[in-house]
């Protein structure tokens, strides 16, 4: 058995904007790098491989939080969002009315023209999870929002119609149980970054 512990990069001016990002690669914000370094992670998660999305902005988190040893994992960049890149949700709805309904009702099937659906995301996704499940290991991810709306929708079924079970909040590491074949399940939502280390999860085989 393996684990993934995976937390999205730090805000961005896009992200305050409330603009699709996607494959854009915008670095962090000011104000992104200052809530970064208000992060804190246990020493011995600092010790497991790290793995990063190929986006600057996922590096540049990794980087804030003292890890300088990490791969580049292609596979982590997130979800394509194609033409809609750099545009606004509401916006988008607004403009295309009827047809943007149509679209958010396929759930993980919506993909924008020239993107990703979720769908897509969770297949490109298996290499690398069956990569880590040979590890029998604890490693950490540095991914993105869709990324781990589309990891957490296949460790508990959700087709991304409605809310989820729990809100992927902001601000937070999630960890993740790997079988040997590769499925996902979660194992602990929602952990805090902001708050101390002392109830933090250990990584597997952890010995103090």
């Amino acid at each position: 058995m393996a684990e993934i512990l995976m937390f999205r990069h730090g805000p961005t001016v896009w992200n305050a904007e409330k603009r699709m990002q996607g494959r854009s690669d915008i670095s962090l914000s000011e104000q992104g790098m200052e809530t970064v370094r208000k992060w804190h992670l246990p020493n011995e998660w600092m010790e497991v491989p790290w793995y990063v999305s190929p986006l600057q902005r996922a590096q540049q988190t990794a980087e804030l939080l003292g890890q300088e040893k990490f791969e580049i994992a292609p596979l982590l960049i997130e979800m394509s969002w194609g033409k809609w890149e750099g545009q606004r949700l509401p916006e988008l709805r607004e403009r295309l009315g009827p047809e943007m309904e149509e679209m958010e009702a396929l759930g993980l099937d919506l993909c924008p023209p020239g993107g990703e659906s979720p769908r897509n995301v969770q297949e490109r996704l298996k290499p690398f999870l069956k990569t880590i499940a040979k590890a029998e290991q604890s490693v950490v991810a540095v991914a993105h929002k869709g990324i781990l709306r589309a990891v957490y929708a296949a460790a508990t079924s959700w087709d991304m119609l409605g809310k989820p079970n729990e809100k992927i909040r902001d601000n937070c590491a999630h960890l993740f149980q790997v079988s040997p074949t590769g499925e996902i399940s979660v194992k602990t939502m929602n952990i805090s970054l902001l708050q101390s280390t002392e109830f933090f999860p250990r990584p597997l085989n952890y010995t103090p």
